[in-house]
């Protein structure tokens, strides 16, 4: 995961003045240093329903000062490059299918906080946050999404299908990524590295087929696969009262155990996947975490979100649980950060975010020779048919 520049993010605490105006109408300019500041916290978080467990995660989490402005920095990351996703594609920059993550960064942040680099994850098409969580750059991703040479995918992919080291994508068929996540598991298991896979899947995916095979499967052989559902309350512009018989996710694996998490706190998301990760890697089999969280846009760029819920309902999350707000509340009331602290941050990362999107608007097209590359992997390059009647195209690995 990346880590934060600690130089620029401590750069208040260490030697920014606060500047506040005194009873005469002066201006008194106090000096913050880093020992103001609360190193260390421990809050109580949202206890976790369990299935088939004798005990859940803590209800209790430790934060530090340098890991909150870490999960911040992500977070808002990853906020703000689903806005900017949003806006290019409202100017038609951005083409096709467009699943923005904004609303769920706790999900991606929280996960990344408590399983290593080397551990592997897949998931679906709404992919862009743990795109990033897993190392690629803000550019890489934006440029992918305007089909740029540039992109992750060299512009082939677009928002769907993007990958990195131990990471597995972006899948755009619904739930075919859980059976692939069981399948690197299985290979983890074989090679012995102590290693997990996070399967990740959406409460619309939670009804499909191919689910129960890979939790057999998965069972049968005690692979290490954290199986996650994301249960943002809609599949598509279905809720899940009227798509579940059963709404209870985390009890879907039966014969697996399961957590009901809030995943719209950081700390709660960390604290049950560093339980899940624990119990995987001692050799137990599986488990089934279901992520309480919620979307603020539509299912895609072409649902406005609105025709099946309210905007009160959307506003009423975003005032009462977003993530990015209770952490910085947390860290706030608890004096482990100082609010132009966290200006400063939101400054840096708009600027980092436009100068992406720069770089993803200016970057050109693959080019059409290069169209057929990369269908292979180290097969000798091929003519592909029926492209052109006067040209031939070849792959190239």
């Amino acid at each position: 995961m990346k880590k934060p520049d600690d130089d620029r993010l401590l750069m208040f605490s260490q030697n920014q003045p606060v500047v506040g105006g005194g009873n005469d109408g002066s201006r008194v300019v106090v000096s913050r240093s880093f020992a103001d500041f609360t190193p260390q916290a421990t809050f109580d978080i949202k206890k976790c329903d369990v299935h088939r467990l004798e005990e859940g995660p803590p209800v209790k989490a430790t934060l530090t000062r340098d890991q909150g402005l870490q999960y911040y920095r992500i977070m808002q990351t990853v906020r703000r490059m689903e806005l900017k996703a949003d806006q290019l594609y409202k100017q038609k920059i951005i083409r096709g299918f467009c699943h923005l993550y904004d609303g769920q960064e706790a999900c991606a942040a929280g996960i990344e906080a408590a399983i290593n680099p080397s551990d592997h994850l897949i998931t679906a098409y709404r992919a862009h946050g743990y795109t990033y969580t897993r190392g690629v750059a803000i550019k890489e991703i934006l440029a992918e999404l305007t089909g740029r040479k540039g992109g992750v995918a060299k512009g082939k992919g677009g928002s769907m299908h993007m990958y990195a080291p131990h990471f597995y994508g972006g899948n755009g068929i619904v739930g075919a990524q859980v059976p692939l996540g069981a399948g690197i598991a299985l290979a983890c298991q074989y090679q012995g590295n102590n290693q997990v896979c996070v399967t990740l899947y959406g409460d619309g995916a939670a009804n499909q087929g191919q689910l129960f095979e890979a939790f057999n499967m998965a069972a049968l052989w005690k692979l290490p696969c954290i199986f996650i559902c994301e249960n943002n309350k809609y599949g598509m512009g279905t809720s899940v009262e009227r798509a579940s018989a059963s709404t209870d996710y985390y009890k879907r694996g039966d014969f697996i155990p399961g957590l009901r998490v809030d995943g719209m706190d950081v700390l709660c998301v960390r604290e049950a996947t560093q339980f899940a990760a624990d119990h995987c890697r001692s050799g137990k089999g599986p488990i089934v975490m279901e992520l309480q969280t919620y979307r603020y846009h539509g299912h895609s760029m072409s649902d406005p979100g609105v025709s099946y819920r309210t905007r009160e309902e959307i506003q009423e999350v975003r005032s009462k649980s977003d993530p990015i707000s209770l952490l910085k509340d947390r860290m706030l009331s608890n004096n482990m950060a100082a609010v132009e602290e966290f200006k400063e941050i939101d400054i840096a990362i708009r600027k980092e975010v436009e100068e992406a999107a720069q770089y993803a608007t200016s970057d050109p097209e693959p080019p059409l020779e290069e169209l057929c590359n990369h269908i292979f992997k180290n097969d000798p390059p091929l003519e592909v048919r029926g492209t052109h009647p006067w040209a031939t195209l070849k792959s190239v690995s």
